[in-house]
């Protein structure tokens, strides 16, 4: 339509002003056309489709699929991250549950060793109080072995079983009466007789203490 009424403007100045004239007004023409058209299409120009907008959206599609790579490794990372830390606090209980477990096995053995030891005194102290006791015991057997020494033996009077016999303490020089079943430092008079004088008894063994010796 534009192109038209240009057209009939420029017959009609070529008619009126003559051809000079008139390729001065085309010129001007041609310029306001070439202008008119360029504005017309850049306002008309429709970016959806075109090539900038493929370069565009190809740009974006990268840059997301890079985001999303590396969104993928921080979440594989992360993963491996609360793996090792399963396994570390598995590892940590692991070795609390062994302490634990030698711990008591420690006390255990220690409990035993108490026990032992204390057996040990026991023994011990039952050794010693043995050992006391024959300590104490040997004097009175060499007492028992020496009483032939310990007293002599003065006379024998009596009839019969109604014997009795005087005896001396040599140390003190005390005179004693005795007669059968009498005790003297732990020995039983057995018997009482003129030829074999007194016979002590005492756990089985005997002596005898006649006069003159």
């Amino acid at each position: 339509m534009l192109k038209n009424l240009n057209f009939i403007l420029i017959a009609f100045v070529i008619g009126v002003c003559g051809v000079s004239y008139a390729d001065e007004i085309i010129e001007e023409t041609d310029v306001e056309l070439a202008d008119q058209i360029s504005s017309d299409a850049m306002m008309n120009y429709n970016v959806s489709g075109s090539l900038f907008e493929k370069i565009t959206s190809l740009e974006q599609e990268k840059v997301v699929a890079q985001l999303e790579k590396e969104r993928a490794q921080l979440d594989l990372d992360l993963e491996r991250l609360n793996a090792e830390k399963i396994k570390l606090q598995m590892e940590l209980d692991t070795l609390s549950g062994r302490a634990e477990q030698q711990q008591q096995e420690l006390e255990a053995a220690k409990a035993q060793l108490e026990i032992q030891t204390e057996k040990l005194k026991r023994q011990m102290d039952s050794l010693d109080s043995q050992e006391n006791t024959k300590t104490e015991r040997a004097p009175e057997k060499r007492q028992e072995e020496n009483i032939s020494k310990k007293y002599k033996l003065i006379n024998v009077v009596g009839v019969d079983n109604q014997l009795q016999a005087t005896i001396s303490e040599v140390s003190s020089g005390q005179n004693k009466r005795i007669s059968v079943g009498k005790e003297l430092d732990g020995y039983i008079v057995k018997s009482i007789s003129l030829n074999e004088g007194i016979i002590f008894e005492k756990d089985g063994e005997t002596e005898s203490l006649n006069i003159g010796k």
